[in-house]
Order: structure tokens, then sequence, then C-alpha cells
């Protein structure tokens, strides 16, 4: 089973793509949360980079959905085209309860004319509790529907915490955050979407 290296820095891609962005190709009159993140998965990084990069493993389970193959033993992906909501997970034969987990969601925004695309790459999860590594991050991308182009963007109306982690929404509209303290003690919070960004 296809591991991605957890020794790639992720600030590499957002580098690159705050520039210029990337266009988006479809088919139909708007683009899919599939559409949105095979797009992020070809144009994540340089392509002067070489290795593995986080983005290498939803890409190919979502070439093998494509194809209308399964997926590899452990490899779960749920594309949710209805909630735009897409999940990636990864559990080692070796210990069921560690999981690699990413997910990716969108957003339409108040204006009408653009969608807000989430990336959130937790890296592990053993035993219910996060393992957070270099690679771990949530990014923030911007679709213009008339330009059909996606560009990195700041995360909007707040912070990334890297004490936290955070859960994209399937249903509904907001970000749930957990603040992970001593002795596995957790604190949650909301971030509200309101059509433009988040707020507390």
């Amino acid at each position: 089973m296809k591991r991605t290296a957890l020794s790639i820095l992720f600030a590499c891609c957002t580098l690159a793509l705050a520039a210029q962005g990337f266009r988006v190709n479809f088919k139909g009159e708007k683009p899919t949360i599939a559409d949105l993140a095979w797009a992020f998965c070809q144009n994540a990084y340089d392509d002067e980079e070489s290795g593995d990069h986080p983005s290498d493993a939803i890409k190919q389970a979502l070439e093998q959905r494509r194809k209308g193959l399964p997926q590899d033993k452990g490899v779960t992906l749920v594309v949710d085209e209805k909630n735009g909501y897409l999940l990636y997970e990864d559990r080692y034969e070796e210990d069921p309860e560690n999981v690699y987990k990413m997910e990716m969601c969108f957003w339409n925004e108040a204006d009408g004319k653009h969608k807000l695309f989430a990336f959130n790459n937790l890296a592990a999860v053993n035993d219910g509790k996060p393992v957070m590594t270099e690679v771990s991050d949530l990014l923030f991308f911007r679709y213009d529907n008339a330009t059909k182009r996606m560009a990195y963007c700041d995360a909007p109306g707040f912070e990334v915490d890297y004490g936290c982690t955070y859960s994209l929404p399937r249903t509904g509209k907001d970000i749930i955050v957990t603040k992970w303290g001593e002795n596995g003690k957790t604190s949650k919070s909301t971030l509200k979407w309101n059509g433009r960004r988040f707020s507390k």
C-alpha cells in the first residue's frame, strides 16, 4: 500500500500557488468537489519538486475511482458530490487505529461568483488522537467562476492554530475546531461561515 512521505514541507505548495493559481477543468455548468480536488492534486506542487506529496494519495484514489477500480487495501475514499465534501483515509494494516486522514470541501460564496475550497491534512490519527507533523495543515483556495481558476488564499477570518485540529463540514457550513491540551483533554469551538469568511 502506497504511503505518502511525511517529510515534505507543505509550504512549497502554497508559495507556488499564491502567485498564479491554476485552471479547473470540468464538464457541465459548475465544478464538483471531485473536479476541484483533481485540479488541486494535479497542480499542488511545482514540477521541479520531487518525491511523494500528500495530495498524491488522493490523486491515486481519484484515478481508481475514475476507472471504476477498487481502492488499495486499507484505503477509503468518500466523494460526496451533493454536499461538496471529500474524505480520504488510509488505515495501517498492522494497526487499524492508526489512520492517515485528509479531507476537502468547498463553500459557495455569497457573491455567487466564487467558491472557497479547503484542504485539511491531519496526517495521522492514532488511537483517536492526532499525530501532528510538518505536513499537517489547513489550506484555502478561492475559485473564480468567471475565469475557472483557483488560487491560494489566507484562511478567511481566522489564523490557523497548529495546536488545534480542524474538521471540515460534510453537512452544514461550519468548521469544528478541537484544541488539544495536556492529558488528552480537549475543548471544541466552531468557526461559523457567513458566506465570505469564518468567525468565532
